[in-house]
């Protein structure tokens, strides 16, 4: 309400000085004395001040907005399988090197707090950094890996299980936020059952987000290569989606590296930071001052004017 007052205050002040305005002799050549100004710098200084009463009126109501922030002690495992299967084309350029590209893009959506860690497996877990919040090793260990072998995600779920800490498995303790994000092409063909791993995570307080990668009708060579029958390689989604659900996590699939990169964005979003409403009130103060000071500085006269 104090900003349209004082804008049409401002107005009728204008009119006012035009109305009573005195002719003058000689007016030209005291115009070339003064120097030109800018009509709109005239109004410069008004219009200013008038931002900073608004902006400060806005101070005033206590604004709130809504801001992601790091969830405090958060623990991400990431497991990978890069088996045989993985070296498929149906998901550009292949599935082990979209699966890659993927994590990378969700290591750069975690907060440098977030600690994270990974397990790589085919058939078995042969690739483990435990949590770090240095993002280089992790970095290191799926760079590191190459399509080949079976497919163990029960054994590399329990792996990934105990690299989350001992808070797991003490019956009553309170353990910072805790999560795995497995991503997987196929079914579990060696090692322990995975549903067996799930409902473990599901004791701890351990959601698994899953990610079924690949379509239905991939393929990779046979032993004997192009010359002899391709071996076929759909995903498991069915398998991995009851891995979410038993441990109240949630299931993705895709066959496209574009919709991957956005399901790894989700989830580092999702699972390093909340939403918490925070009060503004000193950001629209200080933007108060800050125009007033300049409303001050504008306001003092540079160039010579007629009356």
């Amino acid at each position: 309400m104090a900003v349209p007052v004082a804008l049409a205050a401002y107005v009728a002040s204008r009119r006012r000085t035009t109305h009573y305005a005195m002719r003058f002799p000689a007016t030209a050549t005291l115009a070339l004395a003064a120097g030109a100004v800018s009509p709109w710098r005239r109004h410069v200084p008004a219009g200013l001040a008038l931002a900073a009463l608004a902006a400060l009126a806005l101070a005033l109501a206590k604004p709130q907005a809504t801001v992601a922030v790091p969830i405090q002690g958060a623990s991400i495992m990431l497991v990978t399988d890069h088996s045989a299967s993985m070296s498929a084309t149906d998901v550009d350029p292949d599935r082990l090197s979209a699966a890659k590209s993927a994590a990378e893009t969700f290591l750069g959506k975690l907060p440098k707090a977030t600690r994270v860690g990974v397990v790589t497996y085919s058939d078995g877990p042969d690739g483990n950094q435990g949590l770090t919040t240095d993002r280089e090793p992790v970095r290191a260990a799926i760079e590191a890996q190459m399509a080949s072998g079976a497919t163990a995600t029960g054994d590399a779920l329990s792996v990934a299980l105990g690299d989350l800490g001992p808070a797991t498995a003490r019956s009553g303790a309170k353990r910072p936020p805790s999560a795995i994000v497995l991503l997987s092409d196929g079914k579990t063909t060696t090692g322990s059952d995975p549903l067996e791993a799930a409902r473990a995570a599901k004791r701890a307080g351990v959601p698994i987000y899953t990610v079924a990668l690949g379509t239905d009708d991939a393929t990779i060579p046979g032993p004997q290569g192009s010359f002899g029958p391709q071996i076929a390689v759909p995903p498991d989604p069915e398998t991995l989606k009851a891995i979410s659900e038993i441990s109240g996590g949630r299931a993705f699939s895709t066959g496209d590296s574009g919709r991957l990169q956005d399901i790894y964005k989700e989830l580092g979003s999702r699972l390093a930071t909340k939403h918490e409403h925070r009060e503004i009130t000193a950001g629209f103060a200080a933007a108060g001052l800050v125009l007033l000071l300049a409303a001050g500085l504008t306001s003092l006269p540079r160039l010579g004017r007629l009356p």
